[in-house]
């Protein structure tokens, strides 16, 4: 399987060129894979270059998580969704979901960040009897 990198991601999602979206497309749904980091440079690419908003970025990622093999999934569509509700990076919100989803510990400096692992600001409410 095929480990796709940004600039393929990238072609695929904005279907900005014929010959390398088609392209990029025909890999990614043969079954290709790719990795947490190389979605975080894809967010980078699309948020300061294209200065596409953080919900569209939240929403084109998570519909591209059906068409790609990636370790920690859920973790990722757990950061995908983070980052659309947030104003964290996208690496901080990978970390979230690696702590709420896989229950990894994470230790940071990072006041936002640590406000965000101590409460799930994706879980939902929980009722009071």
């Amino acid at each position: 399987m095929p480990l796709v990198d940004a600039n393929v991601i990238l072609r695929y999602l904005l279907n900005d060129h014929p010959v390398m979206s088609n392209k990029a497309r025909e890999i990614i749904l043969a079954g290709a894979e790719t990795t947490p980091e190389i979605l975080a440079e894809v967010v980078y690419v699309l948020h300061g270059v294209y200065k596409a908003d953080r919900a569209s970025i939240a929403t084109a990622l998570e519909d591209f998580l059906q068409d790609i093999t990636i370790a920690q999934k859920s973790a990722v569509r757990y950061a995908c969704r983070l980052y659309g509700k947030r104003s964290l990076d996208f690496v901080d919100c990978l970390l979230a979901g690696y702590h709420h989803m896989d229950g990894i510990d994470v230790f940071t400096f990072d006041e936002k960040l640590g406000k965000v692992l101590l409460t799930d600001p994706l879980a939902p409410p929980t009722e009071n009897p």
